[in-house]
């Protein structure tokens, strides 16, 4: 369903985590526009006080929170911020995350390793055990975003934290059942992103790593069942859907939006 003058969110309050750049910012957007108030949580202040701007200068509601979500207090500090800013919170999108390195398993140094699952698997975890307290009396919707990297190359850590998110769907959704709260996760695949505001590397690559990363790059353009990738605003509708009414009676699911295959034009012409 198009965002135009679709308005499933008045009433309500969204956190979107990593809401700074890329499919956190187009989710943040979709909500705001179908009449949610957002907040942004992220750890990069610039960009996200500027996305707000962009955001209120449209008439938007919007809040800005400023934190670390790979430790408890950061998640903690975000839903304080929120209830703060709009009294409650019944959307927790846990966007936040991304792969920073690419390249075998083995080429992994045990530092890389553990920055990898804070980045990826410790927001989206500490963020649920936060917001819950504060969806129990009203109930709420939980939307995390996973990857189809749990089938993947060069990204094993990565694609451990994104299946540690999966796990953390699907049981949470059962615990927070009797309390109307709905636990879903969208799977994105290859998607189109503008260069990040915030980079996730601070430095250049080496030969090799280019090398590592251009081999990534052909083995995720050609996984798809569709010849191009999926758009920020694609993904962000599909977790808009899974947290509004539309979706009441869906919880534990993940929705894989970056379907693996063969196309059959590539093989039948």
């Amino acid at each position: 369903m198009s965002e135009q003058g679709c308005r499933r969110f008045v009433g309500k309050v969204a956190l979107v985590t990593g809401a700074g750049q890329g499919i956190g910012l187009a989710t943040a957007w979709r909500l705001a526009r179908e009449g949610a108030q957002v907040v942004l949580a992220d750890k990069s202040a610039a960009p996200t006080h500027e996305a707000a701007e962009a955001m209120r200068a449209e008439g938007l509601e919007v809040a800005v929170a400023i934190a670390d979500l790979a430790t408890y207090a950061g998640a903690q500090s975000v839903m304080v911020d929120t209830e703060l800013a709009f009294g409650r919170i019944d959307v927790l999108v846990n966007n936040v995350g991304g792969t920073i390195w690419k390249k075998p398993f083995w080429h992994y140094s045990e530092d890389e390793i553990k920055a990898e699952v804070e980045r990826s698997f410790w927001p989206p975890l500490w963020c649920c055990r936060a917001v819950v307290p504060y969806m129990q009396a009203r109930g709420g919707a939980i939307v995390n975003v996973g990857s189809n990297a749990t089938m993947g190359i060069f990204r094993i850590p990565y694609s451990a934290s994104k299946g540690g998110v999966v796990g953390l769907t699907t049981a949470l959704a059962v615990e927070l059942a009797d309390f109307k709260i709905r636990v879903n996760c969208v799977a994105p695949g290859n998607t189109a992103v503008k260069e990040r505001p915030t980079p996730r590397l601070e430095r250049e690559l080496s030969d090799q790593e280019k090398q590592w990363n251009q081999q990534f790059y052909d083995y995720v353009s050609k996984e798809g069942l569709f010849d191009r990738p999926a758009s920020i605003e694609e993904q962000a509708a599909v977790i808009v859907f899974l947290a509004s009414d539309d979706a009441s009676y869906m919880t534990g699911e993940i929705l894989d939006t970056g379907k693996r295959g063969m196309r059959i034009s590539s093989v039948v012409r």
